[in-house]
């Protein structure tokens, strides 16, 4: 009797119980692994994200919600920055480029934003990229056009030359239909930024749709800003948020967001710890299945002892089986882990425009694996140990 053999027979001898435990085992590894890679990603991705600009100049408000707002199309405005301020940011020394944008409204569901061409083509949403377009042109800024992010499109089905009525408001309500008519002038290629999920129109067509309200027709509702320097960031910063009382200056993005993940880090750490309990939950499944079957197997290891098998190879084998069974188990986490992250990454590319990556290399798919196979052999030893002492001739014994 070799030692494959023996572990190959006991597999197959309780394939249900070794089906279901090694199907546990799958969940709670592939779990594990997905928190880690979403928390990590997620917290990657919006950290670094700031589709070119460096700060938001917005209403007196926090922030994070201008950054949420002016960046990721997410929060409500939380007010108006007059013509003269965007005005006087835009002609500082210290600022490279000042980019309007106004909302308000949205196209079922998806957020329509006033802006103007320079944001096209003059800023590199990342590093020696600008957004580029699949179809059509950019609008034309007296026109009623509209350019439409990739993802946008997709689910709105629309194509250049298309024409939709806006609806007021951020929230979706069919009711709420403007008599206005824009035409598609083009569709924007995927850049993996939440400009994917904006219909974007002239600036001057979203201040003056009708049903808006005149008075402040040439506001707009923050502004984005490249900096000549990071100095020149921390002076902004003195002049709006520490000497002023009636503007924001977010500064830098990628900081404000990170205290935002640091703000929702406990809810991330509670994710950990369930995945860790499922994960400990599932190994001592292993324990319980191969323990309660021990009983069953009794009179098989006494045979076993009696045709020769030594007290250590019986033992090995029982730890060895719970190993293997955490091995099947983490095979197939990998699928469960594609099957979450996938999931999860459809509905934050719908909220955001982020696609995270569900195929990215994560330190995690190197320790969880060997981490969970080495749970189930550790939870192997007390099954292990009853092999270990049972009584040949007392197991012998014919059963009256």
């Amino acid at each position: 009797m070799t030692l494959p053999l023996i572990i190959r027979r006991s597999l197959r001898q309780h394939a249900f119980s070794t089906t279901i435990t090694a199907l546990a085992i799958a969940l709670a590894g592939g779990l594990l692994m997905s928190v880690w890679v979403v928390k990590e990603q997620s917290q990657k991705t919006f950290t670094q994200v700031n589709t070119g600009f460096d700060a938001v100049l917005g209403a007196r408000s926090s922030k994070l919600q201008l950054v949420l707002n002016a960046i990721f199309h997410l929060e409500a405005s939380p007010g108006n920055v007059a013509l003269a301020d965007y005005e006087f940011i835009r002609k500082h020394p210290a600022v490279k480029l000042a980019i309007p944008i106004a909302v308000g409204d949205n196209l079922r569901g998806f957020r329509i934003v006033g802006t103007v061409p320079d944001l096209f083509t003059e800023v590199e949403y990342t590093a020696g990229k600008k957004f580029v377009l699949t179809s059509g042109k950019i609008f034309d800024p007296a026109e009623k056009e509209a350019v439409l992010g990739s993802f946008a499109a997709q689910q709105l089905g629309l194509k250049a030359g298309d024409e939709f009525h806006p609806f007021h408001g951020l929230a979706f309500d069919e009711r709420n239909q403007h008599a206005d008519t824009f035409r598609v002038a083009g569709v924007l290629a995927p850049s993996n930024t939440p400009a994917d999920k904006v219909v974007w129109i002239p600036l001057h067509g979203l201040q003056t749709m009708a049903g808006h309200d005149p008075r402040v027709a040439t506001d707009v509702s923050a502004v984005l800003i490249q900096l000549r320097s990071p100095a020149a960031g921390f002076m902004l910063d003195m002049m709006y948020n520490k000497q002023g009382n009636r503007l924001t200056f977010a500064f830098p993005i990628g900081a404000i967001m990170a205290e935002l993940f640091q703000k929702i880090g406990w809810f991330n750490q509670v994710l950990t710890l369930v995945a860790y309990l499922v994960a400990l939950v599932s190994a001592a499944g292993v324990l319980a299945a191969i323990y309660n079957s021990m009983a069953a197997r009794r009179r098989d290891i006494a045979i076993l002892r009696a045709l020769g098998a030594g007290r250590g190879l019986l033992f090995g084998a029982i730890v060895i089986e719970s190993a293997v069974i955490g091995a099947l188990g983490m095979l197939a986490a990998f699928g469960i882990y594609v099957m979450i992250v996938s999931a999860v990454a459809v509905v934050i590319r719908a909220q955001t425009g982020v696609m995270i990556e569900t195929f990215a290399y994560n330190p995690v798919m190197l320790w969880a694996p060997p981490g969970m196979i080495g749970l189930c052999a550790l939870c192997g030893l007390l099954p292990a140990w009853k092999a270990y002492r049972t009584d040949v001739a007392e197991n012998l014994s014919p059963v009256s």
